[in-house]
């Protein structure tokens, strides 16, 4: 099973987002989607930004990780 995590957009630059995951900070890949911006939401998998997450998307999401971890 792969599993993709939730993660916001804090800058982006030349394909490269630093993006925020509950505080921590890390650089991923964002060649693969056009018009991201800081404060998007997109689901990350290996590094690479794989799907912006939109709308009632964001819900979904939140849900499905509760879900996971047990909450």
């Amino acid at each position: 099973m792969c599993v993709g995590l939730k993660v916001k957009i804090a800058d982006i630059e030349n394909g490269m987002a630093v993006v925020d995951a509950s505080g921590v900070k890390r650089t991923i890949s964002a060649e693969l989607i056009d018009d991201l911006a800081p404060g998007d939401y997109v689901m990350v998998h290996a590094g690479i930004a794989i799907a912006k997450i939109e709308g009632d998307e964001d819900t979904e999401a939140d849900e499905v990780m509760e879900a996971v971890n047990g909450n």
